[in-house]
C-alpha cells in the first residue's frame, strides 16, 4: 500500500505529464492577479482597437505556448475567454492572407512584410498596398 506522500508525488507526477498542472497553476495565477487587482479602480471599457491588439497577441502567446502569459493576458485586459475569429481579425486588419500564411500568428505575417522579409511562407500581404516584387493583393 502506498503512503500519502508516494500518493501526492504520483498524483504529481500525472498531473504534470498531462499538462493540467501548468494549467492549473496559470488559472491560479491568473484568479491572484484578479484578486489583488483594485475592484475600485475600473478600467475603461475595450477599445476595439485594444481588443484586435490584445488578439494578436493572444494568438502569437498561444502559438509559442506561453499559456501562462496567455491567461493573465485574458484576466487583466478583460479579453473574451473565446479568441476572435482569424478571418474576422484579418478582414479588421484588411489582410489577405494564402494557405501558407494560415499556419503562423498574424503578426508574424505583419512582421514579415514590413520587414520585407522574403520568406514567402510567412508572408501576409496587405490589400491595396504593393510590396516588394510589385503585386497587390
Amino acid at each position: 500500500m502506498a503512503t500519502i506522500p508516494e500518493l501526492k508525488c504520483a498524483i504529481r507526477e500525472t498531473l504534470e505529464s498531462r499538462g493540467v498542472l501548468d494549467q492549473l497553476k496559470a488559472r491560479i495565477r491568473a484568479e491572484v492577479f484578479g484578486a489583488l487587482d483594485d475592484q475600485r479602480e475600473h478600467r475603461p471599457p475595450l477599445s476595439h482597437e485594444n481588443l484586435i491588439i490584445n488578439e494578436l497577441i493572444r494568438e502569437y502567446l498561444e502559438f509559442n505556448k506561453y499559456r501562462h502569459t496567455a491567461s493573465v493576458l485574458k484576466a487583466e485586459s478583460g479579453q473574451p475567454q473565446v479568441p476572435l475569429d482569424r478571418q474576422f481579425l484579418a478582414s479588421e486588419l484588411k489582410v489577405a492572407e494564402d494557405m501558407s500564411s494560415k499556419s503562423v500568428p498574424l503578426l508574424y505575417g505583419l512582421l514579415s512584410h514590413f520587414f520585407g522579409s522574403s520568406d514567402e511562407g510567412r508572408k501576409v500581404f496587405l490589400r491595396g498596398i504593393s510590396h516588394p516584387g510589385g503585386h497587390h493583393a
